[in-house]
């Protein structure tokens, strides 16, 4: 699927037509460029609103346009993986690898909440120092205050639908700001990219949105489809709007009930300190958010910090976390950081992955099952969420058609995608 429209402002400008970032570079937009992170987007939603109909826009990109399903960044937690998109590089390189996280050096938990922990720079900033306008729109406002890292200057847009101002609603047409736990938290997010791009505000837009309807609902709910349909509508109003438009997820999503329906939970903590002693160690959940209702804070990768008087138990307490049911992996320190390509040293002294069906948390009574009223607990976090579609309305154009077909495609090609193959 491809369009015209719009050429980007800046193409009539004498600047330079690229920017290089963490060794890579990107082309500067001769037309509206926009990025969509469907926060949770499993390939299986993809998959079954192409067979059942309900998805005509993202079709037409997957037989008109490029389709491939790329893996995400460890952790396949929101954070670790939107700033990854919008540096193109794994969180080894960016630094902010959860959303939440043990401060080594404070011995401090903390919520990541802002750009403090960002190493480097980012496309969009750098895209804005060349004269780009850049317009960053997020569901939730724990993003906002990272993506607009280095987006200074009134041309910059860049602001939640969470905490959306009373002229942004009235810009809209809306009395209020959506609920932070709907479906409609993403979709005023859409809507207001679409009307950015109809009055001409942005040359590239990143619109990442929120996974609270596919943590409460699988692939073929009518409350999923419903949703998917309606990000599929807006999608293709961005593209008869003139844009090329790329899609992608930050991670997946598993189911993480047993037969009867119950959360199928590893309290790691408990575990620990029942063979150990109190006070071994910390079982940090890189999950939790300011939005725990849909997922109670469990997720399928924890990092664990022993305590320094059972620092020579490391070894064994990985190896002890290794042996139960939920678990699909135990990693010492820099195995854990050599494989899932995270930053050593913000890295636990082990890490643990749950299996597909099986989350984990610390301390059962740090964890609030009861938020999720009787829904099946939907999770992610692990190897088994790292798979999402890769999406784009145009086609491609590829010097190297043998090469883009053997190359491993990661949720942070896109854009390198969009920008360097999609103009």
């Amino acid at each position: 699927m491809s369009s015209t429209g719009p050429t980007s402002h800046i193409q009539d400008e004498k600047l330079q037509d690229k920017v290089i970032l963490h060794g890579r570079s990107y082309s500067l937009p001769k037309q509206p460029v926009v990025v969509v992170c469907v926060d949770g987007f499993d390939p299986e939603y993809l998959k079954h609103g192409i067979d059942n109909g309900i998805l005509p826009t993202m079709k037409e990109f997957t037989t008109s346009g490029f389709h491939r399903t790329a893996n995400v960044a460890m952790p396949s937690f929101t954070n670790p993986n939107n700033v990854s998109i919008i540096t193109g590089v794994p969180t080894a390189v960016h630094g902010i690898a959860g959303n939440y996280f043990l401060d080594r050096e404070t011995g401090k938990e903390t919520m990541i909440v802002d750009d403090s922990l960002l190493r480097g720079s980012t496309i969009l900033a750098e895209l804005a120092h060349h004269g780009v306008r850049i317009a960053a729109i997020t569901a939730k406002d724990k993003l906002r205050r990272i993506l607009q890292h280095g987006l200074s200057g009134e041309q910059n847009i860049c602001y939640s639908a969470e905490y959306a101002d009373d002229d942004v609603l009235k810009w809209l047409g809306r009395s209020s700001r959506p609920s932070q736990y709907s479906g409609d938290l993403s979709l005023f997010v859409l809507d207001a990219g679409i009307k950015l791009l109809k009055e001409n505000q942005a040359d590239v837009f990143y619109l990442t949105l929120s996974d609270y309807i596919q943590h409460k609902y699988a692939p073929g709910d009518p409350q999923a489809n419903e949703f998917l349909s309606e990000i599929d509508t807006r999608l293709k109003s961005l593209v008869d709007l003139g844009a090329i438009v790329a899609v992608s997820g930050d991670h997946g999503m598993s189911d993480k009930s047993d037969a009867e329906g119950q959360p199928n939970v590893l309290f790691l903590q408990d575990e620990l300190e029942s063979k150990f002693g109190e006070g071994c160690a910390r079982v940090i959940c890189p999950i939790t958010d300011p939005f725990v209702k849909h997922h109670g804070a469990l997720g399928s990768f924890v990092r664990v910090h022993v305590s320094d008087k059972f620092s020579h138990l490391v070894s064994e307490m990985a190896r002890h976390s290794q042996t139960f049911s939920q678990v699909d992996v135990a990693m010492l320190k820099n195995e854990a950081a050599q494989k899932c390509e995270t930053p050593i040293d913000r890295e636990g002294d082990f890490v643990v992955i749950s299996s597909k069906n099986a989350v984990i948390g610390a301390k059962a009574k740090e964890h609030d099952l009861g938020v999720l009223k009787g829904h099946r607990l939907r999770s992610h976090g692990g190897f088994s969420e790292q798979e999402v579609p890769l999406l784009m309305s145009h086609p491609g154009t590829w010097s190297d058609e043998a090469g883009v077909e053997k190359r491993v495609w990661r949720n942070f090609d896109i854009f390198d995608l969009v920008l360097n193959y999609g103009q």
